[in-house]
This record gives C-alpha cells, structure tokens and sequence, in this order.
C-alpha cells in the first residue's frame, strides 16, 4: 500500500516536472502539443494545469471569449520555476539512483555514478555541463514583469558574488541561499543538511526592518545596487543567527581582527533568509568581459580544445616569476593544462584593485604555453577563512571543470590576530583539503615555497635546495615589494617581470597618488584646527586638490538631517568616508576631522579608503580633562548636566585607536608643530615630496 502510494507520488512529481519544463521551453504551445511533449493524455494534462494553477507554479491568461480559436496562455511564475529546478533535482536523484540499481544487479558491484549521501560529486565527468539555476530566455522575460510587482532587496556587493555563483552553478549543489536547518549544518560540521559537503556558510542577510515585513513563503526580487532585477527567491526561513559561534567555527575565532568576523559583525545584516533562488539574468560586467566565463562555459571549452586534466591556479595578487615557476611545476607534477583563476570580487581589504591585476596577468600571458594555459576570471567573494576556504576553492574549482587545484602555504589566510599571532597554521588549509580530497573529487598539488638561488640563477623549491649553506638564496617579501613600488627603488627582474613592474608603477607612484589624513579624538582636542593648518600646508606644496571634511562644516552641508544616536554618528562617518574614498580615487588629497569615537566605523572607512590609495590616521591624544578645560562651545558643560545625550566622553565611550598611523599630544604644543609632524609623517610614508 505505502510503496504503491509513493510509486503514484514520483509519478505526479515526473508529471509535473515535465510539464514545468515543457512550459518553461515553450509557453505558447496548443494544449495538445504540450500533452503530447510531456506523454499524458489531455484530460491528465487539465488536472495537472489546475494542481500547478492552485501552487502557484503557473499562471493562466484570459482569452478572449469572442474568439473561440484563441488558445489560454500559460506562464511559468517565480514558484513554478522555483518548483521546477527543485524537481530537476529530485529526478536526477532518483533516475541516478535507478541506473545505480541496475548496474549492481547486473555487475554485482555499485556503478560509483550517483554517491546518494554526497551530490557534491553527482557529475563525475569534469566536462560534463552542470545544472544551472536559470529560466530560459522567454520565462526571464515573463518573471522580470511578474517581479514588479514583489518586495525587492538591494543586493551588496558580496551577495552580487554569491548570487552569481549560485545561477551560475559555481556553487553547485546549492540551490539557493541556505536554509536555517542548511545554515547550522554547514557552520557546525562543514555540510548541508542532506550531507553534501559544503564548508561555507552562503546566506541572504538583510536588516531587521526589511525582515519584519516578510513572511515565511513569500517570493522576493534581487535586484542589484541598480534597481536590475538578478533573481527572485522564495523565503522558505528567516532566522537570526549567533554571529559569534559562526565566527568561531567559521573563522576560528570571535575575533574583529580577522576581516570577514569584522564584517559579520559590523556590516552584514543582523536577519538571514534562506530559500531556493530562481535565475533571471547574470550581473552585468563591463569590465574584461571576455575573460569572464561561467562554470558551463569553461566546461565547454575543456571540451573543445581537448583538456581531460585541468589544474587550477588561485590568486589575489599580481603573478611575479615565483608564480610562474611554481604554476610551471603543479602542471608538470599533475600532467594536466593550467587555467589561471584569480578571484577579481572580494579579496582582502588593501589587497591590489583587480583592474591592476588583471592588467598584470594579462601582460605576462604570453609568458606561459598558449596551447596548454587559459586565463579565466572568478566573481567570488572571498572570506579569507583559511583551512575551510581552501576546500570551498576547490569545490569551485570542481564545479568549473578542472581536475586538480593548488593549495597555497596559508591558503587565503587574513594574516594576524588581534595577539598579533597567524589565525591559520602554515599546512592547516593542505590537511583539510587532503582530508576530504576524495570526496571532492578533484586532487590537491601543494603549494611550493619557490626562492631565487642566485649561483644557479633560477628558482627552486626551499625544501628541495640540499645546498642551502653554499649558496645565496633571495627572495622579496610582499612588504618589501610594496616599499620599494613606494619608494621608487629597484625591482630585480630576477623577481618579476618588467611588464608587471611597469604596471604596478603606474597605479602606485606613492607620491602622485591620492590619499586621506583622518583625525579622530574628543571634542576640543585640536583636530580641527591641526586639520585647518595641515591643509593650508599641503596647498602651499601644490600639485594635487586638497579637501578639507571638518565635523561640523560636513553637518551642516552633508547630514544635517541627522542627530547624535550612534546609529546616525556612523551613518555621518560613513559618509564622510565615501567622499573621501571618492577624493583618494581621483587623486586628490582628503582631510577629514571628525570625532569618529567607534573604532569598528573608522575600520569601515580606512578599507573603503585603502581600494584606492593610503590612509593616514592620526590620533589627537588630547586629554578629556584638557579637553573640558578648553569647552569653547560650552559642550561639556551641557553634557555633564544631562542636556546633551550620548556625548563622547561623558556618556558615550570612545575607542582609543591601537594602532594609528600617528598620535600626536596637543597640550603645551603648538598648533603648527602639529601639522608639521603631520607633514613629517607623510613625508616618510612617501606620499609627499620631501
């Protein structure tokens, strides 16, 4: 009885999944064309139209009644294409699971085709297209008018990247962003709730006010920072999550020195969504266009050119000799064709803009074998999470067809904690991956330390040199590259090549470029005035814009709908910040004096400045008691007698900054004296001419 109940249930299911993809494929079929499509007789075919009407999957149109030849017009809705994909899924489960069943019966062994606990490895052949989470061209149409009607959210930039590896099928098994039951899986054991490994969480988070108004089955649009709608998504959970245990067991520790908890806890929304996603277009890149290709796309070419074995190169940085040699070796050590995939999304804040790298690797491409290396280039968000992002990396890796996949030394490691120690031991990211190499299916090649052994003139291997007391080994570390760029020195070509160097040079000439001086101390303590004197100073010199972004002159032209809650004292920071990024970009020179007392806003603003130049914060160390004693406007003094609320200081703390790039005492000194140090400081930074 069960089992003929559950044989009648797949059948309904097949049913339907093939009537949501027939009207998918081609909406504007006779009804008796689609039956005949999908092998139902026409009275199955109504009753299956009337179950997917009453769902929600499709959408009926009028005819018109006078005209009795007109056809009903069917559309497939956000639900139904969401339903449909579920189904493909479901299908593919259980077709596998039936051909699994027959090779053993007719083998006596398992066919090693469909692994029914991990679907991670459902496709076995790397140049087999994998499935994707897009409607076809006809059905994007439809939903994008369908969409108008629903509540959208504005994507970040980092679930732009998600998202796009989502449709794309770059994250493949996931259909969607993840479930809470998906969600509490992946953070506490590395997989879903199904038991596909998957180390990363990849969650819809949004704000309180933006949840609150959804409810739990309710279709929503993605749309990018635009207004371009991306997807929809059916909100089947809405949770909020305990941030720090996903930063401990994400990241390894609660600790805001590592980028990606700093941005869980100070950027990322306090509400997750999760639910399946419905695929209605790519995000639009304008950018290297051509060197953007999808997981299917690369796929397709594997197969055209004939590459069974493909070893991926993972990188963040530009590609110096080092890299060469060592991409060199993984292919040869794995026999397999090299497909340079640097991420160009998110990497870590301060890492080179990818417009430079991509530049960079553009110039040394004909430095490797046309026929045996492509280049392709990888929208992924990165979080720096170091043993789990590296088996993340190669599920991706997987996913875009390639068969092999180098694991660096420290793989996508943050660098230092907040006791200034590595958050990621040197070879913790090769042993994860190794532990789950097999089930991944795609092999680990590790990472080899290259350095420049100077009496052979080539680079070797530092485990591998037997000789180590006889010869001269060099090598430039990523510190001193950044120095010598800054200072204008020499750059060996034993190093890198000189197309790279002439690239770099031409982004990061230090003292051309343009950069922000940020005071931050209490009220009264002198930024303004420092600021004032620092800024006639600079225009004296010449030869770059200066702008000054005072506290009080941005309030009165900037935010002056805004109070003194720490919600809106951010939101002013923030905005401060945003101008003086712009200012940094265009090469000019911005000088910003606000109180600015939270530490985590003026990390905001340094990253969002550091994409385009430097950042020069300098503490104004000036006592609180200094501070009152001067109270020219009369501020402490109100504050001290409650009329003034949240006043940093008194009834608001103040994070002393821990590491500026300068503190400068302003009691018994003068003002000009200050700005010289100030002056002095940019000077040995190389961002002025001495």
């Amino acid at each position: 009885m069960r089992r003929a109940a559950s044989k009648a249930s797949d059948t309904h299911n097949d049913q339907m999944f093939r009537l949501l993809r027939q009207l998918d494929s081609a909406p504007d079929a006779s009804q008796r064309a689609m039956a005949e499509a999908i092998g139902v007789s026409l009275g199955r075919l109504n009753a299956l139209l009337r179950d997917a009407t009453a769902a929600g999957f499709v959408k009926i149109g009028d005819k018109d009644s006078a005209d009795k030849r007109q056809r009903y017009s069917y559309a497939l809705t956000t639900r139904g294409a969401g339903e449909k994909n579920r189904l493909i899924d479901q299908f593919l489960t259980r077709k596998f699971a039936e051909y699994d069943a027959l090779y053993s019966e007719l083998t006596g062994t398992t066919s090693g085709f469909n692994p029914l606990n991990y679907r991670t490895k459902l496709m076995e052949n790397n140049l087999a297209p994998i499935p994707e989470l897009f409607v076809s061209y006809d059905s994007a149409q439809k939903l994008k008018v369908e969409a108008g009607e629903l509540v959208s959210w504005d994507l970040t930039p980092r679930q732009i990247c998600d998202l796009e590896l989502l449709m794309n099928g770059g994250f493949n098994p996931l259909k969607g962003f993840l479930s809470e039951a998906d969600y509490n899986s992946v953070v506490d054991t590395m997989r879903t709730a199904d038991g596909a490994l998957w180390p990363m969480p990849i969650t819809l988070d949004v704000n309180e006010k933006f949840a609150e108004e959804l409810e739990v089955g309710q279709d929503i649009a993605l749309r990018d920072q635009e207004g371009v709608i991306l997807a929809t998504m059916t909100v089947t959970d809405r949770w909020t999550p305990n941030k720090s245990h996903e930063a401990e067991k994400v990241f390894g520790a609660d600790d805001s020195a590592h980028p990606a908890v700093n941005y869980l806890h100070n950027t990322a929304g306090n509400v997750y969504l999760g639910g399946p996603v419905t695929g209605i277009q790519q995000p639009v890149h304008y950018d290297f266009r051509a060197r953007r290709d999808t997981p299917n796309e690369l796929r397709a070419y594997f197969r055209k050119v004939g590459w069974r074995k493909v070893v991926a190169f993972q990188t963040r940085n530009p590609l110096h000799r080092a890299h060469q040699e060592l991409t060199f070796r993984a292919a040869r050590e794995a026999q397999a064709n090299l497909l340079i995939h640097p991420v160009v999304g998110m990497t870590k804040p301060g890492d080179v803009d990818h417009f430079t790298r991509v530049r960079c690797y553009e110039a040394v491409l004909d430095k490797y074998p046309a026929a045996t290396t492509s280049m392709s280039l990888l929208n992924l968000a990165m979080r720096m999470a170091g043993p789990r992002e590296a088996v993340w990396h190669g599920l991706i890796r997987k996913n875009h067809g390639c068969t092999h996949f180098i694991v660096g030394r420290d793989h996508a490691g943050p660098g230092k904690n907040s006791a200034g120690e590595d958050f990621y031991g040197p070879y913790d990211a090769q042993d994860l991956f190794r532990e789950h190499e097999a089930e991944m299916g795609i092999e680990m090649v590790d990472f080899k330390h290259m350095v420049w052994v100077d009496e052979r003139a080539q680079y070797e291997a530092i485990d591998e040199i037997k000789d180590k007391d006889n010869v001269t080994i060099l090598n430039i570390s990523g510190t001193e590259l950044r120095r010598r760029l800054q200072e204008g020195l020499e750059i060996p070509e034993w190093f890198s090549f000189p197309e790279v160097v002439a690239e770099l040079r031409r982004t990061r000439p230090r003292n051309k470029q343009g950069f922000t001086v940020f005071f931050t101390g209490f009220s009264g303590s002198g930024k303004s005035t420092i600021a004032n004197a620092l800024m006639v100073k600079l225009m004296e010199m010449g030869g770059r814009p200066v702008t000054l972004l005072d506290g009080d002159i941005v309030r009165k032209n900037l935010s002056s709908e805004l109070g003194f809650s720490k919600e809106h004292r951010d939101l002013n920071i923030r905005r401060i910040g945003y101008v003086a990024s712009e200012i940094t970009k265009n090469g000019g020179i911005a000088i910003c004096a606000p109180i600015a007392p939270y530490a985590t806003t003026r990390r905001a603003v340094r990253e969002d400045v550091e994409s385009f130049g430097a950042f020069v914060e300098v503490h104004v160390a000036t006592s609180i008691e200094e501070c009152e004693r001067r109270d020219r406007k009369g501020l402490y003094k109100l504050a001290r007698e409650g009329k003034i609320k949240e006043f940093t200081g008194i009834s608001d703390p103040y994070d002393v900054p821990t590491d500026p790039e300068l503190s400068v005492e302003t009691e018994n000194v003068d003002v000009d004296n200050c700005a010289h140090q100030v002056l002095l400081k940019l000077e040995s930074m190389g961002l002025i001419a001495g």
